[in-house]
């Protein structure tokens, strides 16, 4: 009789080969660049909202010496809608590492990947699968939901003790013995498997490969395994933020490297009275716009808005601060609750009108 990591494997393999994904745009290729790539924008994000940023940003940036070469406020432009922006930044501090550490030549070790900005031991260990063969298991947030649910693994998976008792089972399902491209499809039926079937809510277990091998499924506990997060309260956050408007264009500040919006552009905070004066703008007329509300991972974060009408010189010369048309918002790097602020007034501004953004 098979051993269950045995079974699991073997079955998953040969789920992968006729039922799993084949065709995305980063798959049947061995280049590096590309498998990275989708990797980084992969973490937190799902295929089919990455897809379309992923081909965008190829295009602009084919290899990582056109990305290392580039600003880092392009970069941040063109990831403008994914979120987790430190994703972004970390993805260009890499290219630039890579340049200057390792001659532009990807490092070809998963050890080594891992030492590089923005990549982790898992995410080091599927580029290093799907780039170059090698043999190494990985754990994304889909394989923990995966593992806990087959092997019933109790516990919150964020905690310590739990996350190495799910990396000591990672590394123990990985077949013994592997057929030339067999890591490939291994690494890629473990993704599909959480991404397709064995999903957050509702789980296809109907169609699951691990059906009467999978604890949570003969136990009925689909709902509980893995265990929650212990909940705790959500900090709350209110910010005042000033929509100065000069015909058609509103005043954006350039947010620091480091922290909330890292990089990207936003609307100024504080009194707008106060910032007024100190930016040598002539308020004409205020309103208040509605609050919205946006959730981070740790905060929930409260914009209360505040349009000011205003005659400004033609350029603004304090440090950080741009002017800039409502017509651009869509190609700004703009966090995605300015964006929305923003596009809302250009759809109210008759002079300038925008079309909405796509909500990611």
């Amino acid at each position: 009789m098979k051993k269950p990591a045995n079974r699991f494997s073997t079955r998953l393999i040969a789920w992968q080969k006729e039922h799993g994904r084949h065709d995305l745009p980063w798959q049947q290729t061995r280049d590096v660049y590309r498998i990275w790539l989708s990797e980084i924008m992969l973490q937190q994000t799902q295929v089919s909202t990455a897809t379309p940023y992923y081909l965008r940003f190829l295009e602009r940036f084919p290899d990582i010496a056109t990305l290392a070469a580039a600003a880092q406020d392009e970069v941040l432009e063109y990831w403008a809608g994914l979120g987790y922006y430190a994703r972004a930044r970390n993805l260009h501090r890499c290219a630039q590492a890579i340049v200057a550490g390792h001659a532009g030549a990807f490092p070809a070790s998963a050890a080594q990947m891992a030492e590089l900005p923005g990549i982790g031991r898992s995410t080091a260990a599927a580029i290093a699968a799907f780039a170059f063969g090698q043999r190494g298991a990985i754990l994304d947030g889909n394989v923990k939901r995966v593992l806990a649910r087959v092997f019933g693994i109790e516990g919150f998976p964020g905690k310590l003790a739990v996350e190495r008792e799910l990396w000591a089972l990672a590394e123990s399902l990985l077949p013994e013995r592997m057929a030339p491209g067999e890591i490939e499809i291994y690494t890629q039926g473990i993704m599909d498997l959480g991404a397709t079937l064995c999903t957050r809510s509702r789980p296809d277990c109907g169609k699951c490969p691990m059906r009467g091998l999978c604890v949570a499924e003969r136990e009925g506990r689909q709902g509980e395994l893995p265990t929650a997060k212990p909940a705790k309260a959500v900090p709350e956050r209110t910010v005042k933020v000033s929509v100065f408007l000069d015909g058609d264009r509103v005043l954006l500040q350039r947010r620091p490297s480091s922290g909330i919006w890292g990089g990207l552009l936003a609307l100024p905070e504080g009194e707008p009275e106060r910032l007024a004066i100190a930016l040598g703008l002539i308020p004409q007329t205020s309103i208040p716009l509605p609050e919205l509300r946006h959730t981070f991972t740790h905060f929930r974060l409260t914009l209360s808005p505040l349009l000011c009408r205003v005659s400004a010189p033609a350029a603004c010369n304090e440090p950080g601060m741009v002017w800039l048309p409502l017509t651009r918002i869509n190609d700004a790097a703009l966090p995605t609750p300015i964006r929305k602020i923003l596009a809302a007034l250009a759809a109210s501004t008759p002079t300038s009108p925008a079309r909405a953004a796509p909500d990611t």
